[in-house]
């Protein structure tokens, strides 16, 4: 397994919209394995394959407090919303970045795993909140595309700053 290397905002390939994946085998399964790798490593509790600057529609996530509960969704797609939530998101592409996003508090999604088998899955909460923060990426959006035009701006300065002084 290899650590990814994770694009950062305003980085324009995460602008990027992902195609979906039509090929799945043992190169989709490295993939995956690596996107956890490094995603439990940043530390994180999600990470679409657009962030890895792979732009196939995959995300991985888990948000248990043991990180034993890994979910994999290819070509994922929401089929029913409901309810609103505001939720402090955080984004890995964003780094020490947070602000309130409002999204659905329940989602139910179709999407195929790391085999190409087909299931769906209701979420509320937390896990709703992330499926749709990683599909944003997937659509080449990201967090503080919700936010208003100057806080984006303060955004990308504060990261710039934060480059530099590294």
């Amino acid at each position: 397994m290899a650590k990814l290397t994770i694009l950062e905002f305003p980085d324009p390939r995460l602008r990027t919209k992902a195609q979906p994946v039509t090929e799945f085998g043992p190169d989709l399964a490295r993939l995956v394995a690596d996107m956890f790798e490094t995603m439990y490593e940043a530390p994180g509790i999600g990470l679409a394959a657009t962030q890895v600057n792979v732009h196939r529609q995959l995300l991985v996530l888990d948000v248990s407090e043991e990180k034993n509960r890994p979910h994999v969704f290819c070509n994922p797609r929401i089929l029913a919303k409901d309810g609103i939530q505001n939720y402090q998101e955080g984004c890995l592409s964003v780094p020490g970045i947070f602000a309130d996003v409002e999204r659905a508090n329940r989602v139910t999604v179709e999407a195929e795993d790391v085999s190409g088998k087909t299931f769906t899955l209701e979420a509320d909460g937390l896990l709703a909140v992330c499926i749709q923060h990683e599909m944003d990426h997937l659509a080449g959006r990201l967090f503080v595309d919700y936010l208003s035009p100057l806080k984006r701006e303060m955004v990308r300065k504060k990261l710039e700053k934060q480059r530099r002084s590294a």
